[in-house]
């Protein structure tokens, strides 16, 4: 299956609800190598049409909106590293922890923490996302995700539990 764009990645069926704990931490994994990739399109595809997004302060209502967001986050967020832990899953609902790493133009590093809520229609699309984050700067040598970007985590690179995050 494809999403129907030239020369784009096959797309991987999404794994639906109801969730275990094994399928909850693969959701988790597929979410965050995608958004590893910084590209838009792509990680829009995991969202219902009319999807509703609380990310920080901004809130947003389907996939133009959500592709948008990704743009300008990106645009801000340069040579953007996140690793996602799952914390607890229910029925078609997760709740993840994460951290990502990024600079801005300037050169100023930043980690940011948070937290996500997560709930999933019937097919595996997310319908609902509720983001709170938190940036803490860094200095440069204190950066802790240094594969090569964009792309995903490597497996053998450690989780945030292993990074004392």
């Amino acid at each position: 299956m494809t999403d129907g764009t030239p020369g784009a990645p096959a797309a991987v069926a999404p794994i639906k609800p109801p969730f275990t704990w094994a399928s909850a931490v693969a959701k988790v994994r597929m979410a965050e190598d995608a958004w590893n990739s910084r590209d838009p399109q792509r990680v829009s595809l995991a969202y219902t049409e009319d999807s509703l997004w609380r990310n920080r302060a901004e809130f947003l209502h389907g996939r133009a909106a959500i592709q948008e967001f990704l743009r300008r986050k990106w645009s801000r967020e340069l040579d953007y590293r996140l690793i996602k832990e799952i914390w607890a899953c229910g029925e078609n609902r997760i709740a993840v922890r994460f951290a990502y790493e990024w600079h801005d133009d300037s050169g100023n590093w930043f980690r940011s923490y948070g937290n996500e809520n997560w709930e999933f229609d019937a097919a595996g699309l997310m319908r609902r996302r509720f983001a709170s984050i938190n940036d803490l700067p860094i200095a440069a040598a204190d950066r802790k995700y240094r594969w090569s970007a964009p792309g995903p985590r490597p497996q053998d690179h450690p989780g945030l539990s292993d990074l004392g995050l």
